[in-house]
């Protein structure tokens, strides 16, 4: 196959479904450019599509970046590149595959649904949506996410994350699972929460003291904290088609210490009474 963009639509039962497919290569082996890729879906859903199947995807950027139709889903094929959904506000999306860095970036509103690995600064200032993510990510998940009034954002990893998870979080819930961690280990790295001043983030699995970053402290459990994560379980569970444990007790609540977190910390003179 060359370059060219293979495209076809059919309609079933009253649903629309734009078929993308991009797995051909151009004269030198290079995957199809992401800004052809994105142009063919802003006209699909241009053209009122419900569904978009994109096929052979191969590290195109941007996908989904700023669409907002709230009832469009579209299935992903392959590996998208960074910035997944980037901007998105209400759509649907599914990446049958791993995703790279920077998955959801500062999106609003919608669900982004992986089932491989996604990795670094997954839900890179979110202040909107669910990310669920069947296997494991990087580094600074969560960083910068944010609530935007009624608007709470939540990222769901089913396996482990590197160091920084939550940084400087503001707002939204970050749950870690931990498949696959041996349970003398910690799923998550260091510096867990740091500069946070809002949100919480779970962590099923060890988490000790000296992990935490500046400004975050380990909580108990409570009851509010049971249904938050008992609501982010049925949910992964329902997108996978997996089962997971309630043992609420090796679960750990990491929350923010104050809303000023670095207050103080480099010049220990107080400019402000």
């Amino acid at each position: 196959m060359d370059g060219t963009i293979l495209t076809k639509t059919v309609v079933l039962d009253g649903v629309k479904e734009t078929t993308i497919d991009v797995s051909g290569r151009d004269q030198w082996g290079r995957p199809i450019d992401q800004r052809e890729l994105n142009i063919e879906v802003r006209k699909a859903i241009g053209e009122g599509a419900d569904r978009i199947i994109l096929e052979g995807v191969m590290g195109q950027r941007y996908i989904a970046s700023a669409a907002t139709n709230r009832c469009l889903y579209i299935g992903i094929k392959g590996t998208p590149g960074n910035d997944l959904g980037a901007f998105m506000d209400g759509p649907t999306l599914e990446v049958f595959g791993n995703a790279q860095d920077m998955t959801g970036n500062t999106m609003s509103s919608g669900r982004i649904v992986i089932h491989g690995n996604a990795w670094d600064v997954t839900g890179l200032a979110a202040r909107g949506g669910r990310i669920l993510v069947k296997g494991s990510s990087g580094y600074r998940v969560g960083i910068h996410m944010k609530a935007f009034g009624s608007s709470k954002p939540s990222v769901v990893i089913g396996g482990s994350t590197g160091d920084y998870l939550g940084e400087y979080m503001a707002g939204g819930t970050v749950l870690v699972l931990g498949h696959g961690v041996p349970e003398a280990e910690s799923p998550v790295g260091t510096f867990i929460g740091a500069g946070m001043h809002g949100g919480v983030i779970y962590v099923h699995g060890r988490v000790d003291e000296h992990q935490l970053g500046t400004g975050a402290k380990l909580c108990p459990l409570e009851a509010e904290d049971r249904e938050a994560i008992e609501e982010l379980l049925s949910d992964f569970e329902r997108s996978f088609g997996m089962t997971e444990e309630r043992d609420w007790e090796r679960y750990s609540k990491i929350m923010p210490m104050s809303s000023r977190p670095f207050r103080g910390r480099f010049d220990p003179t107080m400019v402000w009474p």
